[in-house]
């Protein structure tokens, strides 16, 4: 039986090279600042720089103590002087009363919270009692709600691109059926766990591993994927393969 040819990355003519460089250089790119994004939300949960099992338990499973607590010892502890801090924190230690409200803690909140949390798309207005009562209650982590909204923009979304690159890394040479279809697969499944394990970790903190152990693998096999593309399309000696 004679035998499909089959264009080979560097074989493609110069307007699809371009296209598929563009795609991969692009989503490249938003990884990277995804990453970014990961490390200056979660990645500062327990005040520290750099993604931590502590990290992953703060923002999914909770920690003892209220959410303001949480967020000034954490992503907003350079927002605001220490002695702000702290009294804040023992304000809402104390039950958050009233009487100190206007006198004492919203002129605090107003200078160094508002600039951010009232202007800005997507940040709640602490600065109304009502939004900061919400704050004081005791941080149990991602709510259901946001679990499963976050969980259905990320399977949708996420698996576009995912889909993309490997399609275009089924063009790849040089790798045997087998590591091809691995590699092909692995942010799919990693996905797939990482997104469950965030659920896990919302029961029993005990599951934040698994958190970190999907987003770095779907991420690196990505990242071989979108290199080794970007390699043989412009790099690699141009020669005919037989399938």
């Amino acid at each position: 039986m004679k035998q499909m040819q089959r264009h080979t990355l560097c074989e493609l003519a110069m307007p699809v090279k371009l296209l598929f460089t563009g795609y991969l250089l692009t989503i490249g790119f938003g990884l990277l600042m995804a990453g970014g994004q990961i490390m200056l939300t979660h990645g500062m949960a327990d005040g520290k720089f750099g993604l931590s099992v502590d990290d992953i338990v703060y923002s999914y499973h909770g920690q003892p103590g209220t959410k303001l607590e949480s967020k000034l010892n954490g992503s907003m502890k350079d927002m605001a002087p220490p002695e702000v801090r702290l009294a804040l924190i023992k304000w809402a230690h104390n039950g958050a009363p009233i009487n100190e409200w206007e006198t004492t803690i919203k002129p605090h909140v107003v200078k160094y919270c508002s600039p951010c949390h009232s202007n800005m798309p997507g940040l709640v207005n602490i600065s109304d009692k009502a939004v900061m009562d919400t704050m004081t209650k005791v941080d149990e982590g991602a709510s259901v709600s946001t679990l499963t909204r976050v969980s259905h923009i990320h399977l949708f979304g996420i698996s576009f691109i995912f889909f993309f690159v490997g399609w275009i890394f089924t063009y790849a040479t040089g790798f045997s059926m087998m590591t091809k279809g691995i590699l092909i697969l692995t942010p799919f499944a990693f996905l797939i766990l990482d997104v469950v394990s965030w659920w896990l970790t919302k029961l029993n903190p005990n599951f934040a591993w698994l958190v970190i152990i999907g987003g770095f693998t779907y991420s690196l096999a990505s990242t071989v994927m979108i290199f080794t593309s970007l390699y043989q399309l412009w790099f690699k000696d141009c020669k005919l393969q037989i399938d």
